[in-house]
Order: structure tokens, then C-alpha cells, then sequence
């Protein structure tokens, strides 16, 4: 196996997100990890923040080949530890949920969520019915298509703002947070 590079290589924005802003979110129910299922066209009133990442690998399994030199691959932990570190936070300024999104099962899912004690659900889209529904921006490793990593502000069942590339990962949270702040 390759040595992990010292600074992963920076993802570059090529307009794959600029359709969303704006758009409804489709009537499609998606699995949460904490054993409901989530109807986006009905989130409720308010400000949902929905963060997109490719996948989290369990402890001792390796990522998929390459996996460190695809820009913005690296980094589902730290992302995921960023949100729950500031769940409170991003709550307090506005947000009424934060919820994970991948390609991933529900039960591969539920894992990370135990591991790292997150206080939000992941939402699956196995079947990728979200993300054909929206265009959503995607690239193929290890033999699966996996979602890039960006974020949506839905307010109202409506995208208010996109967050595309996401970069660096771990410092994600506080970009989407200090949003939150400057658009009440």
C-alpha cells in the first residue's frame, strides 16, 4: 500500500453542484441509522444541514485503491467528528437537524454512528434514488459510485446553499456553522 501523502490533494470546484441551489427536494424516503425513515419533501419547517461524504471504512479494513489521491476522498471521520463536536452549536444557530449522507447501507452506517457517538443519523441512499433524482456529483472507487463531499442548507424543503468542494474536511463544520451565523 502507497504512503498516505502528508496533505491530501485539494478538490476543485467544477460546477456540479450549481444546479442545486434553489431546487425542491424530491418526494423520496430515505433510511436513517437511527431506525426512521426520512421523507425529504417533508423535513418541516426551518433549516436542515444534510452533509454529503463517500464512505467511512471500519477500523482495519483499507480504503479502496487510490482512495488518497482522489481530491476531497479523504477525511469522512474527521468531517463527521467536526459535526458532532459542533452539533449543539450548529443547533443553537439555527440548524434543526443535522443529518449525514452517503452511498452506503443503513447497517454499514450505523457503525460509525455508534463508534464515533454521533447525535445525528446518516441517511442512506443505497439505491441512489436521491442522487439520480438531483444530479447529484458522484465519482466510481472500488467498484462502487460513491457521492462527492459537499453540504446542503435546506430551508423550507428547499436548498438555500450549497457547500462545494468541501475542503479541508475537518474544519467543515465551523465553514457551515459560521454560515449559519452570517444568514439568520
Amino acid at each position: 500500500m502507497p504512503p498516505t501523502p502528508a496533505t491530501p490533494p485539494t478538490p476543485v470546484d467544477d460546477g456540479a453542484t450549481d444546479h442545486l441551489r434553489g431546487a425542491l427536494l424530491p418526494a423520496i424516503t430515505l433510511p436513517a441509522t437511527d431506525g426512521t425513515s426520512v421523507p425529504l419533501d417533508r423535513l418541516g419547517p426551518g433549516r436542515v444541514v444534510v452533509y454529503a461524504y463517500p464512505l467511512t471504512s471500519r477500523p482495519g479494513t483499507p480504503p479502496p485503491d487510490g482512495w488518497d489521491s482522489i481530491p476531497g476522498a479523504r477525511g469522512c471521520t474527521p468531517e463527521a467528528c467536526a459535526f458532532r463536536d459542533h452539533h449543539r452549536d450548529l443547533l443553537a444557530a439555527g440548524a434543526t437537524a443535522v443529518h449525514g449522507l452517503s452511498t452506503q447501507p443503513t447497517d454499514y452506517q450505523r457503525e460509525v454512528v455508534d463508534r464515533l457517538h454521533l447525535p445525528f443519523s446518516m441517511l442512506s441512499d443505497d439505491g441512489g434514488r436521491l442522487t439520480a433524482a438531483l444530479d447529484l456529483p458522484t465519482f466510481d472507487a472500488g467498484g462502487e459510485r460513491l457521492l462527492r463531499r459537499f453540504t446542503l442548507v435546506v430551508r423550507d424543503g428547499v436548498v438555500e446553499h450549497v457547500f462545494y468542494p468541501v475542503f479541508p474536511p475537518d474544519a467543515h463544520a465551523e465553514q457551515v456553522l459560521a454560515w449559519l451565523r452570517e444568514h439568520p
